[in-house]
Parts: structure tokens; sequence; C-alpha cells
């Protein structure tokens, strides 16, 4: 793969693991990291080898801690339309990913680093992580999909107030709304479940994973009838040779070997 300035890559067992790595300003979110991660992200689309993904933060302090306020700071009205769009762009690729993606949140999410770790299909948090979406102490509202997401995972109510109040809070707290999926008390068991949980999914028919991705994600398009779309997937996996390996297994009494593309 590819060299970054501002990512790290690990690749191991099929697994992709990338590390934001900006700690000297918190993993910060600047236009040149942005595009990395989409670089990443279309590598990850395109690669045999990549079955799955892990985002994390380098050092133990921030996952990602925002965006570059010195970049937002000199956008006008017309450019803070493109980078709106762009970095929804960008963290859509994450979001419709049909291989699995973890957020491993080892610190602090904020701002845009709430908003990517809301477009990854599962979080997992340590302990001493915080959440929030600060933008209104800005100015701004959140402008990566964070107003979207947000709602979709902790509710209305919940997600007005959170972007509302810019109020922080942690990941015991996060994980009671519905915002995180699992909390761990280290940063090492944080990417040791990332890794279990991956290779959990990794065990199961990987045309079925990526159409439970797409018919989920299916529930919040307005322009898409999730019953359809989930029909239709149905119908491509009962035609598929997972379906046939799978079924076979099952009644033999054992464990399935689904061939990998």
């Amino acid at each position: 793969m590819l060299a970054f300035d501002n990512i790290n890559l690990l690749i191991k067992d099929s697994i992709l693991t990338v590390s934001i790595n900006r700690p000297s300003k918190l993993n910060a979110l600047n236009h040149k990291t942005m595009e990395e991660i989409g670089t990443v992200m279309q590598q990850v689309y395109d690669s045999r080898e990549i079955k799955g993904v892990i985002f994390t933060g380098e050092g133990e302090k921030a996952f990602i801690a925002g965006a570059d306020i010195s970049e937002i700071a000199a956008l006008t009205e017309v450019s803070s339309r493109k980078f709106a769009e762009r970095g929804q762009e960008i963290f859509a690729m994450i979001e419709n990913c049909p291989k699995p993606v973890i957020a491993a949140i080892n610190g602090y999410a904020l701002g845009g680093g709430c908003e990517l770790a809301m477009a990854c299909h599962i979080r997992i948090a340590v302990e001493s992580a915080k959440f929030g979406q600060p933008e209104v102490n800005l100015g701004l509202i959140p402008g990566y999909g964070g107003t979207q997401r947000l709602t979709q995972l902790v509710g209305k109510g919940k997600a007005l107030e959170l972007m509302m109040t810019a109020d922080t809070i942690s990941a015991q707290e996060a994980k009671a709304i519905g915002l995180v999926n699992h909390v761990v008390p280290t940063q090492a068991q944080l990417l040791q479940l990332a890794e279990e949980i991956l290779r959990k999914i990794l065990s199961k028919a990987p045309l079925a994973i990526e159409m439970v991705i797409s018919c989920v994600n299916a529930v919040y398009n307005k322009e898409e009838d999730g019953y359809q779309t989930e029909a239709n997937s149905f119908s491509i996996c009962c035609k598929s040779e997972d379906f046939k390996e799978g079924t076979k297994a099952f009644l033999e009494k054992r464990p399935a070997k689904f061939q990998r593309k």
C-alpha cells in the first residue's frame, strides 16, 4: 500500500489498522489527512487482501480531537460548502464500505473525530475516551454528516441536546445512549476486542455481511425502499456459493468454509 504522512497503516490477518498520526495536534483532521483517508478507503474497496478495517488514533490522548481549526478559520461561504461535501463524501465511503469497519476510540473523539467514528459500522471505546460535537462553540454545526448520524444513533432529543449544548460525554454515557457498542478499560484491550469482533465477522459469509451493511444503511436513505433492498439482497444471497456452502455445512453439522474473493 501507499505510504502517507498523517496516517499509519498496518495489515495483519487481512485486517487493516488505520491510525491517524498527528499526536501533536491531538490527531486533528486537516485537509491532507482527510484526503489520505479517502485514498486509503479506495484501496480498501479495491483490495482483495483487506477484509476488514480498524480506525484508531496514535498516542493515548486522542482518537481524533476534531478538525484543524486553523484551516476552518479560513473558510468562506463558498469554500465551506465544498469542505463539508468532500468530508461527507469521504465518510460515506466508510459507512457504505462492503467490508466491516470498526472505530477503536482511544481518547478524545470530538467534532470530526466523533463524526468519523459514527461513520464506522461498530464503535469500541476505552474508558477514558470522551465524545462530543462542540461545533456551536465556534459558531458552526457538524459538517461531515454528524447532524444526521448522531440523530440516527441516539435519537432526536439527545442528539439535539449534545449538539446545542456542546457537552462532552464519557465513554460509559456514550454506551448508555447507543453511541458506542463496547467500553473496555485499556488501550491494549481496545484493539484486541476490535480484532476479535472483526475475526468473528470475517468467519461468516462475506456476501451476506456486505448485504447486511447495505440493507441497514438503506433504513436511512429516503430515496431507497429498505424492504425492497432487503428482498433483493436476500435473493442475491440465495444464488451465491456462500449460500450453498452455508446450508450444506449446517446440514452436515460442520463449520462452513466460505470462499473469500
